[in-house]
């Protein structure tokens, strides 16, 4: 099947008792069992369910369906994006690793990094993942992983995903590609020879802004000690979650069309704009389209708190993705755990708005824009 179509039929596991159209939800922490012998079963491998922190059908529903569309063997859901990245970390690391990881990255992803995982004893690099020089410096005899995201965030920078994964052939190290922004609508990372793709599946994944969750694929391997990571974390997604997601999914080669035919068209109309001093968007990204996220950099004059009030229509919110067009302060919200001193030499200012661009129609997002900055 093509895309579109896999889209929209991704193999969602059905019991033989089910013949409703869409799945159910199985709202239960736990599943029954006939006997002893029966609840013996699951550690056997003849039962799937057992307690919904280990698993559950909608939950994995959502998992398949996102390895579905990434090209992966297997995939696992979590609470966050951000506890999908600790599970799939953690699949590859342990106490006296090391990780290298590009320097421009979501800012509560960096601090994971820097923070949280030094407290396990894994030590993290940051480097200009740009730079096939400056990557190979950073790697050490204890180095296990390449960390990198497919489209940066908010700078936008289209990583050659292609040249990570020879650069980690060559020393043996797993790579793990954050592909929130651009989804495998358009890029797909498992295709080039990424051991780990993860999703924050509360953006694009989801779609409507109304469920927070990760997504890990990979390997049958790599998976199953990430979700034994989730499980014994406890950062598993619950099923309500997990269905609110499988049910967004469907409908993203649709939301993706739409929302980067309009960014593409805002990103052309704010290049020509007096008070714009730079408009951040991928080119040549992918053969169908550039992503939805637009970043641009107001110049010296302008007040940008004047501007965020004069928005209309358009949210202010600390996130992305969903239908509606909204925009964030990188400085103020994703990007505030970043050093001031790494803001500035990624070029990430108090000037910088990053813009998520909805299925609306592009000339009134663009119209909006227009007359604020005005």
């Amino acid at each position: 099947m093509r895309f579109q179509t896999k889209n929209v039929h991704f193999p969602e596991k059905m019991n033989a008792h089910e013949v409703s159209k869409t799945k159910p939800i199985y709202q239960t922490t736990a599943f029954a069992f006939q006997d002893l012998e029966d609840m013996e079963s699951f550690y056997e491998g003849n039962k799937s369910y057992f307690y919904t922190r280990m698993g559950n059908p909608n939950t994995d529903d959502l998992a398949k369906g996102v390895a579905d569309l990434e090209g992966a063997e297997m995939g696992v859901t979590s609470s966050s994006g951000l506890s999908a990245i600790l599970a799939g970390v953690l699949a590859v690391a342990k106490s006296g690793d090391h990780i290298v990881a590009t320097e421009d990255l979501y800012g509560g992803t960096y601090q994971l990094f820097s923070h949280e995982l030094k407290e396990f004893g894994i030590e993290v690099s940051f480097v200009d993942c740009s730079n096939r020089e400056a990557i190979e410096k950073e790697i050490k005899e204890n180095t296990v992983l390449l960390y990198t995201e497919s489209i940066t965030n908010p700078l936008l920078r289209v990583e050659d995903l292609e040249g990570i994964v020879k650069i980690a052939a060559v020393h043996n190290l797993k790579t793990m590609v954050d592909n929130t922004f651009a989804t495998p609508y358009l890029i797909r990372p498992h295709e080039v020879g990424a051991d780990m793709v993860v999703h924050s599946a509360t953006k694009y994944i989801g779609g409507h802004s109304d469920v927070s969750a990760g997504v890990l694929t990979g390997s049958k391997e790599l998976m199953a000690r990430a979700k034994n990571k989730i499980s014994t974390l406890g950062s598993n997604l619950g099923p309500f979650d997990g269905w609110l997601g499988t049910r967004g999914l469907k409908t993203l080669s649709l939301r993706m069309e739409r929302q980067c035919a309009n960014a593409q068209k805002l990103a052309d109309a704010l290049k020509g704009l007096s008070a714009v001093k730079k408009v951040f968007y991928p080119q040549a990204a992918a053969p169908n389209g550039n992503g939805a996220i637009v970043t641009i950099e107001l110049t010296d004059d302008q007040d940008i708190f004047a501007f965020s009030k004069k928005l209309q229509w358009i949210k202010i919110v600390p996130t992305l993705a969903g239908v509606e067009t909204s925009i964030s302060y990188p400085v103020g919200t994703s990007h505030r755990p970043l050093p001031k001193e790494m803001r500035e030499k990624l070029g990430v200012t108090d000037r910088m708005i990053r813009i998520s661009v909805g299925i609306e129609d592009a000339e009134d997002i663009i119209d909006v824009f227009q007359n604020a900055l005005a």
